[in-house]
């Protein structure tokens, strides 16, 4: 079944509250997204747990165990992101297609258990790193392929955003 790309710019959710999951922004810094990611990764594992996690609920959605392999790899190249910021003055970003990597992750065939052992893992290791984010570092810039330029502080709101908006989109 093909999902539909989503192309949307999610950027608007750093300047308003999003609508659907109700997440805003101003509410994290760096400093807050460790134990927010660390609360919500039982949740996800619970996720993982389903029955019916590999199914879709309409043909253009991806499915539980989808959207878990996305936040997966969102936790990996966020980390990556991240560190590079940190490390590289107007850090740059490589593009990254979620729906190809989803094709060629082959989501909708990943085994739940993996997916959470991995997910875990992940998961701890970005909350760890935005740990180590001094107060110093949040004004620190990295540019996305499409321009959209980020601080630290505003790549850990919309990272963050992107976790919940897809806890909502499985419990929804």
């Amino acid at each position: 079944m093909p999902i539909i790309p989503d192309d949307k710019d999610w950027t608007w959710v750093l300047s308003t509250p999003c609508p659907e999951c109700g997440f805003d922004a101003a509410t994290v810094t760096p400093a807050t997204v460790p134990g927010s990611v660390l609360n919500m990764l039982p949740r996800w594992r619970a996720v993982l747990r389903r029955q019916d996690v590999d199914i879709r609920p309409n043909e253009h959605t991806w499915s539980p165990l989808e959207y878990a392999c996305h936040v997966r790899d969102v936790f990996t190249l966020f980390d990556q992101r991240l560190g590079l910021m940190l490390r590289e003055e107007d850090a740059r970003f490589a593009d990254w297609d979620q729906d190809k990597a989803a094709i060629d992750g082959n989501y909708s065939a990943a085994d739940p258990a993996e997916v959470s052992t991995q997910l875990l893992s992940e998961g701890e290791q970005i909350a760890a790193s935005f740990a180590g984010v001094s107060e110093s570092e949040w004004p620190r810039t990295g540019v996305r392929s499409n321009g959209s330029t980020f601080t630290v502080l505003t790549f850990s709101q919309y990272f963050l955003h992107d976790v919940v908006h897809h806890l909502h989109d499985v419990d929804g």
